[in-house]
């Protein structure tokens, strides 16, 4: 006994040693080298045992049991049966012994080691192992110990980890689910037991009958009065043992849910107890009773108390979030919900003493969360199912959900109702959309509840009805989305009020408008309020309350404009005609709008607040002009129902609107205002393309403004929008109009001459034979560079998609400077940012104007680039020049792979010297690099050649084929093939989880299109080291999250051969795999069925790689030797 005496002293020196704060790391890693070798000794277990029941030092106890839970899950097959015998009897024993002493850390996790053992041994070798939790649970004394030991089993046995074999986690679910019932009966008996025994002893009376605590709605929403009658029953007070206990009961209920099926084992019984105890987090008396007695321990009760309904609330959530409900069920769930919604309506009661709000505020914050997860749940899940019952009142329950949304207590609460509700309405326009005929009757069921809500979220974003709320939100720090918590609640409520515009199109209106118009006044009348100052205009409103009111207004001014665009898809298409009087209404406002304050100028203006009231100006301003663009589509539909009538309305809704936006097309305007009106001059010359446009002085003003080159030059975004708003003009075709009358020539012409004066520096820089280059600094050039490229490239980009007549002028206007960026590119190779630039300018021509560059000089273009990217160039670039040098190489490949989806044979003859350059250039000196910078673009570019040029490698036509048969296939470059296909292999053996998905789709589709697999090629050389190479990813778990994707493509590979794959491939691959004996070897093979069905062959390879592992896990040997401490 000394030795053992001895080493415990020892290990106990050791710890402290460990964990003080002045021990090294060096010797940290020293004593866990030693304690590592200590439980790595056969017997170790003994001096453990010793310990566990000698010993009270928490971290001596905590490293006890590490030692066996290694034992039992990583040694136990090697364990004799007499010390596995002697392990399962003496563990239990300490536990029981000691569980009311042992910190409650050291006492879950001896619990978990005793179930470890029962996860291997039950119930052949360890057959009382259930039935021992059983009865510590029935044992009035030992029930919480034996609570934790149920909830443990549940969660090791019902879904273990992957050191079992599938065989085996099968075997443990069938026997949990067996005592199921059992289970579920003992934690009902628990919890009605604790409630019934403080039930009679509760003091509180029982409420009158005159309360109000049940109304017609309550009627409605409870069949039987016998259950209203007892869910009104006072809610005991439980000591603390008690409500210790029935948390555990809960805890193993919610867990047991989440993965039991919906079955009559859960009775009407346990799902009303369950909901006994789900009050207990709405019930405010008792945690006031907390804080009335004052006492620090009757505070922690009444959080205690919000605890249980919290975890109640978990219990019917695992319920309610299955979506496979049993027809014997769903009575049950009825029950559940008219119950949930008693609950609902306890919450949200308004009696005079207390508003809903601060009853809200009162309740525990996590119940909050678990009540609104129902109630999402209950919507998206169960609504559809539910609505048919007649005695379920739908209406109300919305009513109840309208009081409990608009009293959230914080914001996240009321964003997470929001979301609620945008579930509800996608529900209704889905249900509408299916069933037209009852449309009007749907819609008559809902209107009320929908105006309601729209009103209601409308004043929710204004200033006028909910400023204190509004103005904790914060407008500054960018969340992940790139948006503010101020823009994230004003787009959720928008979005909101958008999907009632849908269902509800003539309410919703009249709702927003008359608000918008009660804004605009106050705005449109600031003009009697500017003076002339010295220094230019200034608003003479001074008074402290008046600029408060001012700036609220105008917060709510730009909220209502950005309420009024998000809409403006509701009137267009077949509705134009319908709503046309409304939209004219809109449209016209918003054009006066943007006149008034460009012509006052507002933005420019002085103000007593300018910190406040300027930025409100100036947003309102840009909000006027972004609404205003919203109806860009209304107003191009106008324009083509204007062309037929010809009306002067709607020229000068455009003239006017050029008058408001022209002026704004200046450097002295903010860029928040500038951008607005540059993004609507884009969609006036893109989407609505009127005829007159290109005659109006205001737009000829910005004509000539942009092409005059001592005019100052408008901040980068700025100027790439107006010119291609200028190019579009131009460019676009006319809607409406035959081709004779689209005036090409004059417009040709004019669009010459002003991508001529936008290129004019650019086309300087080309070098001449004649008169050498003048030098310019190298930055200069490099700014002339960027600030042309950006501009063009914007063009060509937008005009991609265009008829061929408007690419064929935009190259003719582009045609010299394309050939100076080729002449420029040489001298530029070494600067990586100026490559970069070019090359994206070349890439969006290649994708926009390739016909009309004509063959000879792409091919020219290719040539060029292809002689620049040397093998020391491309290293240079991916080596050394960090992410641009990457970027620059990623493009050039970007180019090819342009190139090569070109149908017909022009490009052809580029084909093997794109393919040497991948696979002899590029490939040597990315495929070892870890970085994914360029490999994803590099299989893209190995991809597309395959899959559009397959002809190159497969030549045989259909003929041939007929003749020989498919085995006899012809392979053209088979080196090209075999290079690009081990390229493939070997990506799959890299760490980089993007590229393996990527990889494994390209080769899924050539599968799919070219039938890639089947070809001899690849069937007889590589496509049992392609199932090899897939298996062994599963084997390592190193693409875990893949594992579905790589299962379906080991299937499609060994369908190809399904005999080869089972005689040859499966028995060679056992033979080589190590960890594994002959016998586990001939286990696996056996149980690999010869199925040859997707689902049950990939359940198969998923079986193999699980059993395989687990076996290697088994066979893990212990080392010899022994370490003394």
């Amino acid at each position: 006994m000394a030795s053992e005496e001895a080493s415990l002293r020892a290990l106990e020196s050791l710890m402290t040693e460990f964990f003080h704060d002045c021990t090294t790391n060096e010797r940290k890693r020293e004593i866990e080298e030693l304690l590592n070798n200590f439980a790595q000794q056969i017997g170790a277990w003994r001096f453990c045992l010793y310990f566990l029941s000698s010993t009270r030092n928490d971290y001596v106890m905590m490293y006890s049991l590490t030692v066996f839970e290694n034992l039992i899950n990583k040694m136990w097959l090697g364990v004799p049966s007499q010390d596995k015998m002697e392990i399962r009897s003496c563990l239990p024993k300490l536990l029981l012994a000691h569980h009311k002493t042992l910190p409650y850390f050291i006492r879950n996790k001896l619990c978990k080691v005793i179930v470890d053992i029962g996860r291997q041994d039950w119930p052949m070798f360890y057959h009382d192992f259930f039935t021992n939790i059983l009865q510590l649970i029935q044992s009035p004394v030992t029930t919480p110990l034996g609570l934790i030991m149920l909830k443990t089993t549940s969660e090791e046995l019902a879904c273990p980890r992957e050191d079992l074999s599938v065989a085996r986690k099968e075997e443990l679910r069938k026997l949990l689910l067996d005592q199921v019932q059992t289970v579920l009966g003992l934690l009902t008996g628990i919890l009605e037991t604790v409630w019934d025994k403080h039930s009679v002893t509760a003091a509180t009376p029982p409420p009158s009958p005159t309360s109000g605590e049940s109304g017609d709605l309550l009627s409605n929403l409870l069949q039987s009065p016998s259950s209203a009658k007892l869910l009104n029953q006072p809610i005991p007070i439980l000591d603390v043992e008690s409500e210790y206990i029935c948390s555990l009961a809960l805890e193993c209920l919610a867990h047991l849910f989440s993965w039991i099926p919906l079955s009559a084992s859960i009775t009407p019984s346990l799902l009303t107890t369950i909901f006994h105890f789900a009050r207990f987090g709405c019930d405010i008396r008792a945690r006031k009773m907390a804080s009335v007695n004052g006492s620090s321990q009757n505070c922690v009760l009444g959080q205690e108390r919000g605890r249980l309904g919290v975890l109640a609330m978990s219990c019917i959530n695992e319920l309610m979030s299955k979506n496979c409900v049993p027809m014997e069920f769903e009575e049950y769930l009825l029950r559940m919900f008219q119950q949930t919604f008693y609950l609902l309506q306890k919450i949200t009661k308004d009696n005079n003493a207390h508003t809903v709000k601060s009853r809200l505020e009162e309740l525990d914050e996590s119940y909050i969360e678990k009540f609104t997860d129902f109630l999402r749940l209950f919507v998206s899940v169960h609504l559809r199912r539910i609505e048919s019952y007649s005695q379920f009142p739908v209406v109300e329950f919305l009513t109840l959900l309208f009081k409990y949304t608009f009293h959230q207590p914080t914001h996240e609460g009321y964003f997470s109702c929001l979301d609620i509700w945008t579930l509800f309405l996608d529900y209704l326009t889905s249900k509408i959309k299916s069933r037209l005929g009852d449309k009007e009757a749907v819609l008559n069921r809902y209107e009320d509840a929908l105006v309601l809500l729209l009103t209601e979220v409308l004043n929710r974003i204004q200033f006028r009805y909910n400023q204190a709320q509004l103005e904790e939100l914060d407008d500054e720090t960018l969340d992940d989305d790139q948006q503010t918590e101020w823009q994230r609640y004003l787009r959720q409520s928008l979005e909101v009020v958008a999907k009632v515009m849908e269902l509800l199109p003539t309410h919703a209106f009249s709702t927003l408008f008359p608000v918008l118009q009660d804004n605009l006044e106050v705005y449109l009348g600031l003009q009697q309020f500017i003076v002339t100052s010295g220094s230019g205009h200034r608003l003479n409103i001074t008074a402290e309350n008046d600029c408060r009111r001012l700036h609220c207004s105008l917060r709510d001014l730009s909220s209502l404009l950005q309420a009024v665009g998000r809409l403006a898809e509701y009137f267009i298409g077949d509705v134009f005609a319908a709503r046309f009087s409304d939209a004219l209404t809109v449209v016209e406002r918003l054009v006066k709008v943007t006149l008034y304050g460009s012509q006052i100028k507002l933005y420019n203006i002085e103000t007593a607040v300018p910190s406040v009231l300027k930025p409100d100006l100036i947003d309102v301003h840009a909000q006027s002009l972004a609404a205003l663009q919203a109806y860009s589509h209304w107003l191009a539909q106008y324009c083509s129902e204007a062309h037929r009538q010809n009306t002067q309305q709607f020229v000068s809704l455009i003239s006017t609107t050029m008058d408001a936006v022209t002026p704004l097309i200046s450097t002295k305007v903010q860029d928040k205002l500038l951008l607005s009106a540059c993004h609507l001059l884009v969609s006036l010359a893109t989407t609505v393309r009127p005829v007159f446009l290109i005659s109006i002085p205001a737009v000829q003003k910005v004509f000539s403004r942009i092409t005059d080159a001592s005019a100052q030059r408008l901040v980068d975004k700025a100027q790439v929008l107006v010119c291609r708003a200028l190019s579009n003009i131009l460019l676009l075709p006319w809607p409406n109009l035959p081709e004779n009358e689209q005036q090409w020539p004059v417009r040709s012409i004019n669009h010459a001459s002003l991508i001529s004066a936008l290129s004019r520096d650019y086309r300087s820089l080309k070098p001449n034979a004649v008169a050498p280059q003048r030098k310019m600094p190298l930055d200069d050039t490099k700014v002339i560079i960027h600030r042309t490229l950006s501009v063009l490239e914007d063009i060509v980009e937008n005009i991609s998609g265009e008829s061929t007549k408007s690419r064929q002028i935009c190259y003719q206007s582009l045609q010299e400077s394309v050939q100076v960026s080729l002449a420029l590119f040489p001298a530029f190779i070494h600067q990586s940012d100026v490559t970069d630039e070019m090359l994206s300018f070349f890439l969006t021509l290649f994708r926009g104007l390739r016909v009309q560059m004509g063959v000879p000089f792409t091919e020219q273009i290719i040539q060029t680039f292809l002689n620049m990217f040397t093998r020391e160039q491309l290293a240079e670039s991916i080596l050394h020049e960090g992410s641009t040098g990457c970027r620059v190489v990623e493009k050039f490949l970007k180019i090819l792979q342009v190139v090569v989806q070109e149908p017909g044979q022009v490009f052809r003859p580029f084909l093997p010297s794109i393919i040497s350059l991948c696979m002899e250039q590029v490939y040597p000196i990315i495929a070892e690099r870890p970085s994914p910078d360029v490999k994803a673009e590099l299989f893209e570019l190995l991809f597309r050649t395959l899959h559009h040029n397959w002809r190159y490698f497969f030549k045989s036509t259909v003929l041939a084929s007929v003749q020989r048969g498919p085995a006899e296939e012809q392979v053209e470059n088979e080196p090209h093939f075999s290079a690009v296909m081990q390229a493939f292999g070997q990506s799959f053996l890299q760490p980089d989880i993007h590229l393996f998905k990527q990889n494994l789709f390209y080769l899924e589709t050539l599968n799919t299109k070219q039938k890639l697999y089947h070809k001899k090629i690849f069937r007889t050389t590589m496509l049992f080291q392609f199932v090899n190479v897939l298996l062994q990813v599963l084997v390592h778990k190193s693409h875990d999250l893949l594992q579905e994707e790589i299962g379906i493509a080991i299937y499609n590979m060994a369908s190809v051969d399904f005999d080869g794959f089972f005689a040859a491939f499966l028995p060679e691959f056992l033979t080589s795999c190590d960890g594994v004996d002959a016998n586990q070897k001939n286990v696996l093979g056996r149980n690999f069925k010869m199925d040859r069905d997707l689902p049950s062959f990939t359940q198969n390879v998923h079986r193999l790689v699980n059993d395989l592992r687990y076996y290697r896990l088994c066979n893990d040997s212990l080392p010899p030797g022994t370490v003394k401490l």
